[in-house]
């Protein structure tokens, strides 16, 4: 497609719903309950929800490994009931098992990928993936001699051989640590500028929040809230003020006490409170009140683990 003819969401699902029927003429199974969602091109997206939610139906459903009970879905401009195999080839889908054929090295890994998409042998990107992805020195070594994170590398590599304009990641850094979760989130972020739509399920919140510039959190099959990341943490319940005193003190009295104040290790007033309900002012006013003089103040917001809790609590 021409660049003045991409579609301005690169997914849109409306009414897609997915039962499975149970054993023993009990109630269906309502995996996903007609949600409705828009993930504009170019995007980093974040579906989370807790385990059950209905994040891998809905992936195994645009991947075409599972068929929807109703609703419509739409992948960069193509309907997946009138056009499936189009559908299928604007995706690329990073599973969250690990499966390679040991015997292959990455570089003959990544022209058997290409081949099964029909890409010809001129027209392919492999080197350019292996060297994006820093795997260029194994190229052509046994993928059995690769280490866990150059395996989820190369599963990275794999997905967008056939160039898909979106890439779907399932928990890609499951089971991986902090030092190579640092190195796939910054491959991650380079795809996202060449302009690759960027669909993320997660277990790891401070993923999501680093990563996603939108968050949609999935719930018993449902969409329970979808905005851009910051509006997200934003809307929490919950923020903190550290405040930094002009003198050091050495024990707590009853007033800051009563409002659940805490002091670090630096000395400083730890104080959590609902800004639905008060002002980081109100709180600085009962400080001062207190008889304590204020030297210097700052305010963070919850974390994307406390939204997450605080809104999936509530379904």
């Amino acid at each position: 497609m021409k660049n003045n003819n991409l579609p301005e969401n690169a997914i849109e699902i409306s009414g897609l719903s997915k039962e499975y029927k149970t054993s023993g003429g009990s109630e269906n199974l309502l995996a996903l309950n007609a949600i409705d969602l828009k993930i504009p091109r170019g995007s980093m997206f974040g579906l989370l929800g807790p385990n059950g939610a209905g994040k891998s139906t809905f992936i195994n459903i645009l991947a075409g490994l599972t068929l929807k009970t109703s609703g419509k879905a739409v992948v960069w401009g193509f309907d997946l009931d009138e056009n499936p195999r189009s559908v299928r080839a604007s995706l690329g889908v990073v599973p969250q098992e690990i499966y390679v054929d040991p015997f292959f090295s990455p570089k003959e890994t990544l022209h058997q990928q290409a081949g099964m998409y029909g890409v010809l042998p001129k027209d392919r990107n492999v080197d350019f993936l292996l060297k994006t992805l820093n795997l260029e020195d194994k190229a052509d070594s046994y993928t059995r001699t690769l280490s866990g994170g150059m395996k989820r590398r190369l599963l990275v590599a794999k997905s967008m051989v056939h160039r898909p304009p979106i890439l779907i990641l399932d928990e890609p850094t499951a089971g991986v640590d902090i030092e190579l979760r640092q190195q796939l989130w910054a491959y991650i972020r380079k795809l996202n500028e060449f302009g690759t739509t960027i669909i993320l399920t997660t277990h790891y919140l401070e993923e999501a929040e680093e990563l996603c510039d939108t968050i949609a959190i999935v719930d018993h099959g449902k969409i329970v809230r979808c905005a851009p990341t910051k509006e997200i943490l934003n809307d929490a319940d919950s923020k903190s003020i550290t405040i930094k005193l002009s003198k050091n003190i050495k024990d707590m009295n009853p007033a800051l006490k009563d409002m659940g104040a805490l002091l670090d290790k630096d000395n400083n007033i730890l104080i959590g409170y609902n800004p639905k309900n008060e002002t980081s002012r109100d709180i600085l006013r009962k400080v001062e009140d207190s008889g304590l003089e204020v030297r210097d103040f700052s305010v963070s917001g919850a974390s994307l683990e406390t939204v997450f809790l605080s809104i999936t609590s509530k379904n």
